[in-house]
């Protein structure tokens, strides 16, 4: 059995939470875990019941995070597909299925949904198995709680799908919750590969034979099937709801009834904090006068004054106002930022790299000032600069520099002086993370006025 997480998506409507460089499924919103990491861990229990491996579809920006998450819970990924642009989920599951042996039972996730009663979770995934063995292809629907306009949904009666339905209004969804056979689409499936590559290609062949030729063509390394930029331009972007399971007539549901959020918004989100008996306290201080049903995230306390059904999502170089009801269309103002703001929707104030992190404290015009962690056993590339020199102040640890023909060390309260054009490296030989100050002074401070001679991670 193999357990595929599709972890591409940049998750645009929790912005500025959720950025491209740092999107929400990594983002531990809610405390100690990741969404992601969330996902790794109540699929656990399947290792128990059947042999199970983790394949993760994704972004190749991403790697790194994946790794250092799975290892910070120590769960292993045994194999990695990696897109350089995401092309929706029917492309993904494609190339797992292709990826994997013919009779391999697929369990297809999203990363970024939260699930907490996993015991009805496992109940429910051991009857889409079985289903699966059969042939069926099978998709797990959520009874619905509220007139939900944000989730499509399944009409099915005790399992057999009548047809899937895109996000309705609000009177559509009120008539779906009083049916009683109408599921939210959940956007989790389970099946054969053979089953699902056969049934594809009977009903889309165009997606099937571009991704068949795609993989075909594609290197296998050890752990990791790469596609290039060149052959990620030619997929198809295309839904596996519109791709096929609309059409199929060996579709199945589980009508399930596990607490489902795929915190798609941040009405979703805000519901999270206020369910009863809810185990997630939202960290805000707020003080708010004669205001109501509001929902505030900010890591300053806020005060308000006859504010009623708000959202505010406040962070340090962004700030997000909008009303209940509304968030969903956080995603059509994205376009509108980044066409005048373009970093504020790749970074966020703390940039992860596959060495470590830095994060800006200061800047202006002709200089800026940084705080870079580099972990343990990591190094940056071996690098120079056109437009900017460098001062480097250890706070914590010790750096060992390559500054041109030289190599020293660096403690504790220690500085030294990059000039431009030399070429230098960082580095973290030691055992805890090293904590840098760096001040970059120059005409041109850009991230992209570095010179990459030699990389750990084969960066450009």
């Amino acid at each position: 059995m193999k357990i595929v997480i599709l972890c591409g998506g940049n998750g645009t409507r929790l912005w500025p939470i959720s950025r491209e460089d740092m999107p929400k499924q990594f983002n531990k919103i809610f405390g100690t875990s990741s969404l992601f990491q969330e996902t790794l861990l109540r699929n656990q229990k399947l290792f128990e019941i059947s042999e199970a491996i983790f394949e993760v579809v994704s972004n190749q920006n991403y790697l790194f995070l994946l790794k250092d998450q799975a290892q910070e819970i120590q769960q292993n990924i045994s194999s990695f597909i990696l897109e350089s642009c995401p092309k929706n989920t029917a492309p993904a599951i494609t190339l797992s299925a292709l990826n994997s042996k013919p009779d391999d039972i697929l369990l297809v996730l999203p990363s970024d949904h939260l699930i907490k009663n996993h015991q009805e979770y496992i109940t429910d995934v051991i009857k889409a198995i079985d289903m699966a063995k059969k042939d069926f292809l099978v998709t797990f629907g959520i009874k619905p709680l509220s007139p939900h306009t944000g989730y499509g949904y399944i009409q099915s009666s005790n399992g057999i799908v009548k047809k899937f339905i895109e996000k309705p209004d609000l009177k559509t969804a009120k008539d779906f919750l009083h049916s009683g056979n109408y599921y939210w689409n959940s956007g989790m499936f389970c099946f054969k590969a053979k089953t699902f590559l056969s049934e594809l290609q009977h009903y889309t062949p165009e997606v099937f034979n571009n991704i068949s030729e795609i993989f075909k063509n594609t290197p296998k390394e050890k752990d990791y099937l790469r596609l290039s930029e060149q052959q990620s331009k030619t997929i198809p972007s295309i839904s596996i709801d519109y791709a096929l399971m609309e059409k199929s007539k060996k579709v199945f549901c589980v009508e399930s009834t596990f607490d489902w959020n795929d915190i798609g918004s941040f009405d979703s989100l805000s519901e999270e904090f206020i369910k009863p008996n809810s185990c997630y306290t939202n960290p805000t201080k707020t003080i708010q006068y004669e205001s109501n049903n509001n929902f505030i995230l900010s890591e300053k306390m806020v005060a308000t004054i006859g504010i009623h059904d708000l959202i505010v999502i406040d962070t340090i170089d962004s700030l997000l106002l909008t009303k209940r009801g509304e968030s969903q269309k956080v995603k059509d103002i994205i376009p509108l930022i980044k066409k005048d703001f373009p970093q504020l929707t790749q970074q966020h104030n703390i940039t992860h790299r596959p060495w470590g992190t830095y994060s800006i404290l200061l800047e202006s015009k002709n200089y800026k000032i940084k705080k870079i962690v580099v972990k343990p056993n990591a190094r940056l590339s071996l690098q120079k600069h056109f437009h900017r020199n460098e001062h480097w102040i250890v706070v914590s640890g010790t750096a060992h520099i390559t500054l041109e023909n030289q190599n020293f060390e660096l403690h504790t309260n220690e500085s030294t002086y990059i000039p431009m054009g030399k070429i230098h490296r960082l580095a973290n030989e030691g055992k805890i993370d090293l904590v840098m100050i760096e001040i970059q002074m120059g005409e041109y401070l850009g991230e992209d006025d570095i010179v990459r001679i030699e990389d750990d991670f084969k960066r450009c």
